[in-house]
């Protein structure tokens, strides 16, 4: 049996080790993001008891204003303060959510990605504001003088309550016009001093388990600095607007830089040592755990189980034997991968299952590479042509839920198709998401005892163990551990804890781990090592007709499931 060398420390790999907690890449992975959650449980939570009072008391408002025979004053207000509850809003956890702020979207100023000086408030803008608050304050004054005259009469006279739910839907439009007249207004800001922080922070947490690992870590810490600029600078260009109408965004920017670097000039020395591809996009798929909640996934139910567990599998299956029977490709790791990538969820299944498959990186840049490229693609197109077709928003979400790759795109391409359309898009990639572990396994079973083990020879199960990738059980495991912690805060509260709050702090780190790992992906790929890859075109052939059957069995099974067997589902949503 092989040994595997990673970070110049050599591991024999024929038994498992304790030693291997401290030594592996899988374990530092889970190490880094267990802490990170670790630390936003504990400022978040820590805060739980003033959030249950608010929420206590938002709760009685609205039970009873309920009663009321408009919408009154206190009701809409109670219902508002309710919705912005967030663990997000704890100080600390505010002061943490500025650190991790990604360079902010522009046109043709670029210096407004980072900074914006006093200079760029617009003082009409500001007088816009001041005019729209001062009649906002107005309206809601005379909403509260008609609901008073209202409520003197015991909510008993028709009239006065109708001039009271008059006054108060005045107020509303006044208030959205207030709202949205403050948002025009430039508020000043200076993103450098958060980056240079954010970057100096993850170098030294990444450098503690490459310290371990065997590294050299004053260099690893030189060439990860390196990485990160890039990354700021892929962060930058997919802000800009045109790039993201056309879906052009960070993560694909992220990838062309490095790739440019690399075949062009060459990927500097002094860099090489913080391009650590699989240390960070493991990191930030333990973190990816927090949004896999199964409170989620009962959501929308059974017929989003059977479009996200029944066709994927089947789209899996059936793209891997069409590459190896139909197209013959001569690698069967880059098939396998290819297939994950596109049935599953994109970069994150196709990186465990590379793992499982032991496949070379240039297949695993191929296989990000495609899907990356028709993600930005199908981001942009499946929306206009679920608009095009005129499917209900549920079907539309569905079919990008099962389909698109990338969670991030998804969440966009839904919304272009309304509320409910992301709901069930993001519900329907969560519910896919809890795949990577399956297939992962799945992976690691088949390839033992079947492409690679020497016939009549047994596969042991510690063979199995040690080619299944060990991050995958952080992946699962946070996902487990927050369900339950959810479920036992009740749904408001979990909400309110853990999706918004501990999974927003994961979040934005999980998309800082994904572009540092995208960068990297590009800083480590040679073109001539690739193209032997491309070779009659094969992998573009297996992904374009994996996906076609993906978008046929996907659209079909979201409609047998949300139209025919579950309708009263569908008209729950």
């Amino acid at each position: 049996m092989a040994n595997e060398t990673s970070n110049d420390v050599v591991v024999d790999r024929s038994e498992a080790k304790w030693s291997d907690l401290w030594l592996k890449e899988d374990y530092w992975a889970i190490w880094i993001g267990l802490f990170i959650l670790l630390v936003a449980t504990i400022i978040m939570f820590g805060e739980k008891a003033s959030f249950e009072e608010k929420l206590a008391s938002y709760n009685a408002t609205i039970q009873a204003e309920s009663a009321r025979p408009y919408k009154t004053l206190a009701l809409i207000q109670a219902q508002a303060g309710k919705k912005a509850l967030a663990g997000t809003s704890v100080p600390a956890a505010k002061t943490i959510m500025s650190y991790l702020a990604t360079p902010k979207g522009w046109k043709t100023n670029p210096v407004a990605s980072f900074v914006l000086g006093d200079s760029a408030v617009d003082p009409k803008a500001v007088e816009a504001s001041k005019a729209a608050k001062a009649a906002a304050d107005e309206a809601l004054a005379a909403a509260k003088a008609a609901e008073a005259e209202a409520a003197a009469a015991s909510f008993s006279d028709a009239d006065l309550n109708a001039t009271a739910e008059q006054a108060v839907a005045a107020w509303q439009d006044a208030d959205k016009a207030a709202k949205a007249a403050a948002g025009k207004v430039a508020k000043p800001y200076n993103l450098i001093p958060g980056l240079i922080v954010l970057g100096l922070v993850l170098a030294v947490l990444t450098a503690i388990g490459m310290k371990f690992m065997g590294a050299n870590v004053p260099k690893y810490m030189i060439g990860f600095v390196g990485v990160f600029v890039l990354c700021v600078l892929a962060n930058f260009l997919g802000g800009q607007g045109t790039m993201k109408t056309y879906g052009v965004n960070a993560e694909i920017w992220s990838i062309i830089i490095g790739l440019v670097i690399a075949n062009t000039v060459g990927t500097p020395d002094w860099m090489k040592p913080g391009v650590q591809v699989e240390y960070f996009i493991k990191t930030g798929l333990v973190l990816l755990g927090v949004d896999v909640l199964f409170n989620k996934i009962v959501a929308i139910g059974v017929p989003g189980i059977f479009v996200a567990w029944v066709v994927t599998p089947i789209v899996l299956i059936s793209t891997f034997i069409f590459g190896q029977k139909v197209l013959k490709m001569p690698s069967k790791s880059l098939n396998i991968v290819i297939s994950a990538d596109m049935s599953v969820c994109g970069t994150s299944a196709a990186i465990a299952t590379a793992a499982a498959a032991r496949a070379k990186k240039e297949e695993l840049t191929l296989a990000v590479g495609l899907s990356l490229t028709f993600t930005a693609i199908m981001m942009v197109a499946l929306p206009a042509l679920c608009k095009a077709l005129g499917l209900p928003e549920v079907l539309g979400g569905a079919w990008i839920g099962g389909t698109v790759d990338s969670t991030g795109a998804v969440a966009a391409a839904g919304a272009f198709l309304g509320p409910k359309a992301l709901q069930v898009a993001a519900t329907i990639k969560m519910i896919q998401n809890v795949l990577i572990g399956v297939t992962a396994f799945c992976v690691a079973l088949y390839w033992c005892a079947k492409v690679e083990n020497t016939s009549g020879q047994q596969v042991s199960a510690m063979e199995i163990w040690n080619r299944f990738p060990k991050f995958v059980i952080g992946f699962l495991g946070v996902s487990i551990i927050y369900s339950l912690i959810t479920s036992s805060l009740g749904s408001e509260m979990g909400n309110i804890l853990v999706s918004n709050g501990v999974g927003k702090v994961a979040n934005a780190l999980r998309g800082w781990f994904f572009a540092l790992a995208f960068v990297s992906i590009g800083l480590s790929t040679n073109f001539r090592e690739l193209a032997k890859y491309f070779k009659g075109g094969k992998p573009i052939i297996l992904y374009v007709c994996g996906q076609s059957l993906n978008l046929c069995l996907t659209l079909l099974m979201a409609y047998i499931m949300f139209y025919k067997v579950f309708p009263d589902i569908t008209a729950s949503i």
